[in-house]
C-alpha cells in the first residue's frame, strides 16, 4: 500500500499512514547497531543507503564513496514518497492526500561511535548548512508547503539506529500544530506590534532565571511553561521566519551554543534520550498566504526535549502536560549552580 494523508475532523490533526516503515530496524538491536560492519551509516558502507542527494566532502572524492563529512540521502523507509502526483481524495465526511512529501536523512558524522555534541563547533555548523541547503533545494518543489527538521537520540525518543543523524520531511500540507503556533504568533502582533518570539528573548534576558547561556547570535532557556523536565529552547537574536536566512557566523554560533547544551544535558542527566526540533514557517506558496505575516511575527526556533517516559493518557487524551521540575530550577543545574 502506498502513503497516504488522512484527517481527523474531531482533532483537527493529520494523519501520515506509511506501511513501509514497519520494516524498519527495531530500537537497538543487538548485534546489527553494535556493529560497525553493519551500521548503513558508517563510512565505507554508502552502498547500504540509497544514492546521497547532497553531501560535504573532500576535495577529489565522489559521491556514494568514502571521503564526506556530512551525507544527505532518502530514508530507506520513508513516511512519504517523492513520486507521483499530489492529489485529494476525499471519503465521504473524511479528507485525504496522497502521500507525497519528502523524507531525508542527514548522516551527521562518519564516525558511529560519535555524538554530535562530540564533534567540533566547525562539524556541527557543516550540519545547520546541510539542513538550509536540503531546505532550498527542496522549495523548488511546489507540492510541498511545510518542511521540518527533528533529531530522535535514544530509544526513549523514538530513534531506530544509533549513529548520529537527524531527519528532514517536506509536507504538502501545514500541520494544525503549527498553524496554531502561527496564529498564536499573528494574534500577538496584532495587539501589542511586537513579536512574540523578541519579546520572549527580552524578557527571558532580562528576568535571567531560566536563561542558561547565550552567544552573539542565540539565547538559550528552559521556557516558562515547559511541557518536560529539563526542556531547552533555542531562539535566535535576530528575528527571521526562514532558517534558510541564516549566515555562516550565524550556523557558527548555533553550532556553539548547540554543543554546550547537549554537553550540559549529558553532565547533570547523565546522556538523556531527547527529541531536538527545527520549526519554521510554512514555504512561501499561494496556498500560504494566510501565513504571509509571518516575516513579522514568526521566527524559526530549535527546541530539546529531554525523554524519561512515555507520554501518558493525562499527556494524550488532554493535549496538556505533567512537569515534574520547574524550568527555574532546571536553569540552575544546567548553569552549573547546583549538582543533580
Amino acid at each position: 500500500m502506498t502513503p497516504e494523508f488522512r484527517r481527523d475532523p474531531l482533532h483537527n490533526t493529520w494523519v501520515v499512514f506509511a506501511p513501509e516503515r514497519q520494516r524498519r530496524p527495531q530500537d537497538y538491536l543487538p548485534a546489527v547497531l553494535q556493529s560497525a560492519a553493519l551500521d548503513p551509516f558508517a563510512e565505507g558502507n554508502e552502498r547500504l543507503t540509497p544514492p546521497e542527494v547532497y553531501a560535504i566532502r573532500k576535495e577529489k572524492t565522489k559521491p556514494n564513496e568514502r571521503g564526506w563529512r556530512v551525507r544527505v540521502v532518502p530514508n530507506r523507509y520513508p513516511a512519504m514518497r517523492v513520486e507521483g502526483q499530489l492529489e485529494a481524495a476525499p471519503f465521504g465526511l473524511y479528507d485525504r492526500l496522497t502521500g507525497i512529501g519528502a523524507h531525508e536523512v542527514i548522516i551527521e558524522t562518519p564516525d558511529g561511535a560519535l555524538a554530535i555534541e562530540d564533534l567540533s563547533v566547525s562539524a556541527i555548523a557543516d550540519i545547520f548548512a546541510s539542513y538550509r541547503e536540503r531546505i532550498i533545494d527542496l522549495d523548488k518543489d511546489q507540492r510541498f508547503q511545510h518542511i521540518y527538521i527533528f533529531k530522535n537520540v535514544g530509544p526513549t525518543a523514538g530513534a531506530s539506529l544509533a549513529h548520529a543523524h537527524s531527519q528532514l520531511v517536506a509536507l504538502p500540507l501545514v500541520p494544525p500544530l503549527v498553524e496554531g503556533k502561527l496564529t498564536r504568533a499573528r494574534d500577538h502582533y496584532l495587539l501589542k506590534q511586537r513579536s512574540l518570539f523578541s519579546d520572549i528573548v527580552h524578557t527571558e534576558r532580562a528576568d535571567g532565571s531560566r536563561m542558561v547561556a547565550e552567544n552573539d547570535g542565540y539565547i538559550l532557556f528552559c521556557p516558562f511553561a515547559s511541557r518536560f523536565p529539563f526542556e531547552l529552547a533555542i531562539f535566535p537574536k535576530r528575528h527571521h521566519p526562514e532558517y534558510i536566512s541564516c549566515t555562516t557566523n550565524e550556523l557558527q554560533d548555533l553550532a556553539e551554543i548547540l554543543r554546550f547544551a547537549l554537553q550540559r544535558l549529558n553532565a547533570v542527566l547523565e546522556k538523556p534520550g531527547y527529541n531536538l526540533l527545527l520549526h519554521m514557517a510554512p514555504l512561501r506558496r499561494p496556498n500560504t498566504e494566510r501565513f504571509a505575516s509571518t516575516r513579522h511575527d514568526y521566527c524559526w526556533h530549535l527546541e530539546i526535549i529531554p525523554r524519561f517516559n512515555a507520554l501518558a493518557g493525562f499527556e494524550i487524551g488532554l493535549g496538556a502536560y505533567i512537569n515534574t521540575v520547574y524550568p527555574e530550577e532546571a536553569a540552575r543545574f544546567l548553569r552549573g549552580e547546583v549538582r543533580a
